[in-house]
């Protein structure tokens, strides 16, 4: 189990984490969301030692972490950390030997993973001359060709193309599958949704939801109504009473009620402004989750 366990951080008068606790499973897959200085970077950085918490520790199978148990670990920071000069393949293979691998056995795996990554015709080229795309491809090879025990990732998916999302998803699936905890961070919450078995939202230096996708929609549960009128009036229901407009596109709009407005009241306001196709309450999808979670609580709220 890789454990986060009150985390406390400041920056001078800037508290940038205030008891952040969270824990992932071998052969779990978590995703670490949060808005931009929400302190997902930092979190990380205090696990592979580069921050001293304030309070607060990372354990991993139980202890504490040190610098070797770090070695154990597949890091890739959100600012790359490549060698622009050096060759693809002789970089993946000193991040190899970095981490205590002999010069054959780091060759090798350096080998399977600018295969596995599709930088085979690139292995000669110094990284420089990559994309930014296939730079990525490289930081992420070097975080796996280790066969670390854990991986902690920083915006791994940042500017990839669509191909380069699917082989690195496939490559992260298969260590989780091998056992191994795989923590990263990333903006693309579909993808966060489509492939975590569990998520934490991070806002104002706190953990405000954690749990799978399922246990937070069920917290959620009965509260979003979606109703497509293809011919609607322009903001047919922000006069609504007891509505909330959580999207609107084209027709297409998904409504929060608040506790006893009548959906029958919402589904004939509907129909007075064109012809109704589609009226279901439905599941909050992870972005509206994470809108919900982070949203700034009002002066009445945090005075309740």
């Amino acid at each position: 189990m890789l454990e986060f366990d009150g985390l406390r951080k400041s920056f001078g008068a800037n508290q940038v984490l205030d008891g952040v606790s969270f824990a992932v499973r071998p052969g779990s897959m978590f995703g670490f969301c949060g808005s931009n200085g929400a302190g997902k970077t930092t979190t990380m950085r205090i696990a592979m030692g580069l921050v001293r918490p304030d309070g607060g520790e990372v354990r991993w199978q139980g202890r504490a972490l040190d610098q070797d148990g770090r070695r154990r670990i597949g890091y890739m920071p959100e600012e790359r950390g490549l060698y622009p000069k050096m060759k693809v393949g002789d970089q993946i293979t000193y991040f190899g030997r970095l981490h205590g691998m002999d010069g054959r056995a780091a060759a090798t795996a350096a080998a399977e993973w600018v295969e596995r990554l599709g930088l085979a015709e690139r292995r000669n080229d110094a990284v420089e001359k990559l994309s930014l795309g296939n730079q990525q491809r490289v930081q992420l090879a070097a975080a796996l060709v280790s066969r670390p025990e854990v991986l902690i990732l920083d915006e791994p998916f940042s500017g990839l193309d669509p191909l380069g999302v699917d082989s690195l998803a496939e490559a992260l699936l298969d260590q989780a599958r091998a056992g191994v905890p795989v923590v990263f961070s990333s903006h693309q919450l579909e993808l966060v949704e489509r492939l975590c078995d569990s998520v934490g939202i991070l806002a104002r230096g706190r953990m405000v939801a954690t749990g799978t996708v399922e246990e937070l929609r069920r917290r959620e549960a009965g509260r979003l109504l979606r109703v497509v009128v293809p011919d609607a009036a322009p903001d047919w229901a922000a006069q609504l009473g007891g509505v909330r407009v959580v999207s609107e596109r084209a027709g297409d709009t998904v409504l929060e009620l608040t506790d006893g407005t009548d959906d029958q009241a919402v589904l004939a306001a509907a129909l007075r402004t064109g012809r109704v196709t589609h009226f279901a309450w439905q599941q909050p999808t992870l972005v509206e989750l994470f809108r919900e979670a982070v949203a700034v609580p009002t002066t009445q709220e945090v005075a309740a």
